[in-house]
């Protein structure tokens, strides 16, 4: 992988990691587009590194709500956010559970399966679609709600269905304000994304070559200048109900990927 590409792909990651669109699967196209032919251990490797700086962009927009959390986990009272801190912690388990048990098999998917990507993109419209017609309301998330919400993260694994559309749109159609909604899957996927960065670095298997550390650095800045920018936006695009528009673009590019791998 290039520099260039490097930092396309850093760019795409940016902003499809916010955006309802799936960052993985923009990610596969990208890759396949740009005739990448890295092995999947290095492929995996890219997607993690600039996933952990689409993380760390998570945690500067959400800087107050984070510090607000940290300090009520330390005082280690009952309140608002010692609970909110177990939602978060509820809500991984479901993605844990299948990353340490399915890793190997996960690896393999994200070897340019296109097709895959086409008909999971698909799905991720159909669901943005439905979650638009929602109804507006003001309820919080509750304990039930963040195991369901946790088990839409663990789906949207798979390559071609949007972390951010799955969680979003599974929370308003449970009845949950758009704005706490959004909060929630933000934060939900810091935990997962900095605990599967730990867990390849304690495992010994990552092996980067310099390289590769600088390819890597250079589409982890770039993701992460670009997160922070659609961060913001997306909280601003779920408030206002525009998620139709997302799932439109899903429709199109997951099409487009099916017809290419499969006619051209």
């Amino acid at each position: 992988m290039t520099l260039f590409e490097a930092i396309i792909l850093g760019i795409v990651q940016g902003l499809t990691e916010f955006l309802p669109v799936s960052s993985s699967g923009h990610l596969e196209l990208g890759k396949a587009i740009m005739d990448d032919t890295s092995l999947p251990q290095e492929s995996m490797m890219f997607t993690v590194a600039v996933h952990f700086a689409t993380a760390l962009s998570t945690l500067v927009v959400y800087r107050a709500e984070v510090t607000k959390i940290a300090r009520g986990l330390l005082q280690g009272k009952n309140n608002d956010e010692f609970k909110f801190s177990a939602k978060i912690i509820l809500s991984m388990i479901p993605a844990a559970a299948i990353g340490v048990l399915f890793a190997d098999q996960l690896e393999h998917l994200f070897d340019r399966q296109i097709i895959l990507v086409g008909l999971m993109l698909w799905l991720t419209g159909f669901l943005l679609l439905i979650a638009d017609k929602a109804k507006a309301t003001t309820k919080d998330v509750n304990f039930k709600h963040s195991i369901l919400i946790g088990i839409a993260q663990a789906i949207a694994i798979l390559p071609g269905i949007s972390r951010s559309g799955a969680t979003i749109s599974t929370s308003v159609l449970l009845g949950i304000d758009r704005n706490k909604a959004a909060s929630f899957s933000f934060l939900m996927a810091v935990p997962i994304i900095l605990g599967k960065v730990a867990k390849d670095l304690f495992d010994g298997g990552v092996h980067i070559s310099s390289d590769q550390s600088t390819v890597l650095a250079v589409g982890f800045l770039t993701a992460f200048v670009t997160g922070l920018f659609a961060c913001q936006w997306m909280i601003k695009l779920v408030r206002n109900a525009q998620l139709k528009y997302f799932s439109y673009y899903c429709f199109c590019v997951g099409s487009a990927a099916i017809f290419h791998e499969v006619f051209m």
